[in-house]
């Protein structure tokens, strides 16, 4: 088994070829980056059980990722190995009428939020089923005027309607015949392994930059102004600091609810990528203390950063992200189906699932796109005072 390490290099390096194959549109690349991802799991998954399986003690195996399976996850899974191993998969795996369970979608969104700091901060739900969800634009819908007055000005823009089946991500799944003998645990391993890594990856691009055509709407974009389907970014304000003057601008946007109301700002979401974190956001917010130290994360504000890759290079988004809806569920079958459009390497069957789900802001102002390429490092500003105390020469 090679170094865990070295593994979890290789992983992130995947992972940032698929999110920039993803900005640049580029299918060939990705389609590569993710056979590479795929290969790369299933030889570790191997690797574990080879290790795991001479001991049958449920708390080491579920350690390294392998669940105690549900009756229901079993026969799924067994029906499914059975299905992929006969003459005609296709056919087979259609009679397969067994949907994925539910609990095995529950692990994969268990496995998202607490491995991505992005979609654990945002409010982000398995909807399972569902076509639409309600949801509610401002803070609060209750006002003061006559006995008369009528309330539909109060109830206005209040409520939002996210058609949750128009977004379709599909996800492909390449299975080595040879992990079929690993058994229905070891299968979901990897399954729920690759599913998360995949969402993961597509699902921030989305979230932060989807131009809302055949996918959700992004933190840049505006909610208004749509040009075929597409989305228009936001006007991206430069700063060139993180002073207590640029928060209050920041903030004073933010503040702004709908129906001119204005709210509680508790904390402030900062999302940049990895690369500007540490060469602009790390100096900008990292002052000399008078001892001579340093204090890092310093801000005039509650602050919470997310490195995201999603996020353009010298661009961040700032916003209050539970203000970011998204949810995401399988579709009404939620089956495994198989595929001959995609080939990814020799001795493999390559099957997908579909899910369908959206996000969006909640309101225009939740979030503020700003340019950071200009972003100076924190100087800590030292004034002389009572200089008649001083000798001269």
């Amino acid at each position: 088994m090679r170094n865990l390490d070295l593994q979890q290099k290789e992983r992130a390096e995947i992972l940032q070829r698929m999110s920039q194959a993803i900005t640049e549109n580029n299918s060939e690349a990705y389609v590569q980056a993710f056979n590479d991802l795929a290969a790369s799991i299933q030889e570790a998954v191997r690797a574990e059980y080879e290790q795991a399986i001479q001991s049958n003690d449920a708390s080491i195996l579920a350690q390294r990722g392998v669940r105690q399976l549900t009756s229901e996850e079993n026969q799924y899974y067994q029906a499914v190995i059975e299905a992929m191993r006969s003459n005609n998969p296709k056919q087979a795996l259609t009679e397969v009428n067994k949907i994925l369970p539910k609990t095995t979608i529950d692990a994969v969104f268990e496995d998202l939020t607490a491995n991505h700091p992005l979609l654990d901060a945002i409010n982000f739900q398995n909807t399972g089923a569902l076509v639409e969800m309600i949801v509610s634009t401002s803070s609060g819908v209750a006002g003061w005027g006559d006995l008369t007055a009528t309330i539909s000005n109060e109830l206005a823009g209040s409520f939002a309607v996210i058609e949750l089946g128009q977004k379709k991500l599909s996800a492909f799944i390449p299975v080595a015949k040879a992990m079929l003998d690993l058994g229905p645990a070891w299968l979901d391993r990897y399954v729920r392994t690759l599913l998360v890594e995949a969402l993961a990856t597509e699902l921030e691009a989305a979230i932060v930059d989807g131009d809302g055509n055949g996918k959700p709407l992004g933190m840049t974009r505006k909610l208004s102004g749509a040009v075929d389907g597409v989305y228009p970014r936001k006007t991206d304000t430069a700063i060139t600091d993180l002073s207590p003057t640029t928060f209050g601008t920041i903030l004073n946007t933010v503040s702004q609810g709908p129906n001119s109301k204005r709210r509680t700002v508790p904390e402030l979401l900062m999302v940049v990528n990895p690369t500007d974190y540490y060469t602009k956001v790390f100096p900008a917010t990292t002052p000399r203390t008078t001892d001579g130290g340093y204090t890092t994360g310093v801000f005039p504000y509650p602050t919470k950063v997310v490195v995201s890759p999603a996020v353009p290079s010298g661009k961040a988004v700032f916003g209050l992200a539970k203000r970011y809806f998204f949810g995401l569920g399988t579709s009404k079958g939620g089956k495994l189906e198989y595929s001959d459009e995609y080939k990814f390497l020799e001795d493999q069957r390559v099957y997908l699932i579909k899910l369908y789900g959206n996000g969006r802001a909640l309101d225009e102002n939740a979030f503020v796109y700003v340019d950071i390429s200009g972003l100076v490092p924190v100087v800590q500003k030292v004034e002389v005072t009572n200089i008649d105390d001083f000798p001269t020469a």
